[in-house]
């Protein structure tokens, strides 16, 4: 089926996305203050996570100890992955 002639195909269709920057000075006390305390709750689990890893022998850890410290700097998701899946169960 083709489309009428006045009727542009969807690969004639142009998409644009207007991407605003919000600045820190735009954002709301309480949006401040959130965003200080899930900083903070990152940091926090990656430190937690490293100092783990660190004293951890390896044949603790599930896979190679090196890929996990570079894992844990990823956002919130490497240290909660960490804590899920990389450190085995105490025997």
């Amino acid at each position: 089926m083709l489309a009428p002639p006045d009727h542009p195909g969807p690969a004639a269709r142009e998409v644009t996305v207007d991407r605003t920057r919000i600045s820190w000075a735009q954002l709301s006390t309480g949006q401040r203050a959130a965003l200080v305390a899930l900083g903070a709750v990152e940091v926090a689990l990656a430190a937690a996570a490293w100092t783990d890893l660190a004293r951890r022998p390896a044949e603790a850890v599930n896979g190679r100890k090196s890929l996990w410290a570079a894992a844990i700097a990823v956002n919130i998701v490497g240290p909660l992955s960490y804590f899920k899946w990389g450190r085995r169960a105490a025997e």
